[in-house]
């Protein structure tokens, strides 16, 4: 078995973190306990670049029962939490290759050593898998005239010109799915991927529910800041900005909301927000949280024009929406002012505090979201690898959207998990709703 991970003994504290994340996960536990049964997915490895968490943790776990070979590595270097790594591989028998702050180097190398494996089935939190297949695939061949519609998987390998392709992918998260789609539209996507991420079950309450709550707890703990009376700029009106916004208004701010979108701008001033340009809000924000997936979002032109000893912090997924390099650029010092809190000094005196170093402060912060919610995305992506599994051979080099079916399960069993009861169709009902000639 491979590893690399800080210290094994963190162990005795993870596998106590991870069984209060199982304990809280009753969707994910039913289908552990078929997989056990089925071994659906019984000898296939399948490579997971995730956040290394608790409720990852179930996931993988999960993935085990089910037969399967996982091999885990991170998919940000800050999010990694070092006793549930130490447990996952000490106390559950998994092969782990993640260490919270990893530099760069070692985050590819860790990529590498799950790829090494030649996985039938990727799981990916912002497609890095995917992205590092590819561009080798590029690498080893100038130029790539993928095979499309290709509907057998050993036909599909051996267009990869000596790189190893997967039957097919996961992917949990926006900005990897925005990735995937490029690929996609270009016409250069090696083999099949289930976007997790648009599943109902996963972006209404995932990214509304866990990213609102978790972004919030994760600024609190850094700086144990007031929420209540402070100007919070949200910047991008989607699932997870619709999260943080509402949360950030219950907990009694003045919350703006900065948008591209003519739709989310319309929908948030419906919400009851204030909707300016972040140009305009720059001058009043206390704290501002970016969401959007996009470069340069907080930008050079917006530092000077912000109030003393605000907050910036990111909860989108890469670190390129707080253009934290320019302000570097732009600072006359700087300081660790507390533990993952950078403060900035301006000519103008003023100071900038980023949070996280501009990555998700959510998970850098605090620990993510809240098992409850993961459980339904993890439990989304275990059906689908279960999925992938049964119907490679009929998928297509596309981005899938979750199947209804095991959406519509994914709620049915968490609402059993929470002993609630719903109403039934009648007969009569469905035949109404079915029928063209009702309605007179």
């Amino acid at each position: 078995m491979q590893y690399d991970i800080k210290d094994k003994n963190l162990k005795t504290e993870g596998k106590k973190r991870i069984e209060w994340a199982l304990n809280r996960m009753p969707v994910l536990a039913q289908i552990r306990t078929r997989f056990a049964k089925q071994k659906p997915l019984k000898g296939l490895n399948i490579g997971a670049c995730l956040h290394v968490t608790t409720e990852t943790a179930a996931l993988a776990i999960t993935l085990k029962a089910a037969g399967a070979r996982p091999l885990i590595c991170a998919s940000n270097p800050l999010s990694t939490q070092d006793d549930t790594a130490a447990a996952l591989v000490f106390d559950y028998g998994l092969e782990v290759f993640a260490i919270n702050a990893e530099d760069r180097k070692t985050y590819y190398r860790h990529i590498d050593a799950v790829l090494k494996e030649k996985p039938k089935i990727t799981l990916d939190d912002g497609a890095d898998l995917v992205s590092t297949i590819h561009k080798r695939a590029e690498i080893s061949k100038a130029k790539i005239h993928p095979v499309r519609n290709i509907n057998h998987s050993r036909k599909r390998n051996k267009i990869s010109n000596g790189v190893h392709l997967p039957w097919a992918s996961t992917e949990e998260t926006t900005t990897g799915v925005i990735r995937l789609k490029a690929l996609e539209q270009e016409g250069r996507l090696l083999y099949p991927i289930i976007a997790v991420n648009d599943a109902f079950t996963k972006h209404l309450f995932d990214n509304r529910y866990g990213t609102g709550q978790s972004t919030l707890d994760g600024i609190v703990r850094a700086t144990n800041k007031l929420i209540a009376g402070a100007t919070v700029v949200v910047c991008g009106y989607g699932w997870c900005g619709k999260g943080v916004s509402q949360r950030a208004k219950g907990s009694g701010a003045n919350v703006i909301i900065c948008e591209t979108d003519p739709l989310r701008a319309l929908e948030a001033v419906m919400d009851g927000f204030r909707v300016m340009p972040i140009k305009a809000a720059a001058k009043i924000g206390d704290i501002f949280i970016t969401v959007t997936g996009d470069i340069n979002v907080v930008a050079k032109e917006h530092f000077p024009l912000m109030k003393d000893k605000v907050l910036i912090a990111n909860a989108g997924h890469f670190d390129v929406e707080i253009d934290i390099k320019s302000l570097e650029r732009m600072a006359v010092s700087q300081k660790e002012a507390k533990p993952l809190v950078r403060e900035y000094t301006l000519k103008n005196k003023k100071r900038i505090y980023v949070l996280a170093e501009g990555r998700l402060v959510n998970l850098a912060c605090a620990e993510g979201h809240p098992a409850e919610v993961m459980d339904l995305s993890f439990a989304n992506q275990a059906l689908s690898c279960e999925y992938i599994a049964k119907f490679k051979d009929k998928l297509e080099n596309k981005v899938y959207k979750v199947p209804d079916q095991i959406d519509f399960k994914v709620a049915e069993l968490k609402l059993k998990s929470m002993g609630v009861n719903k109403d039934q169709l009648t007969r009569e009902q469905k035949t109404y709703l079915t029928a063209w000639r009702e309605g007179t």
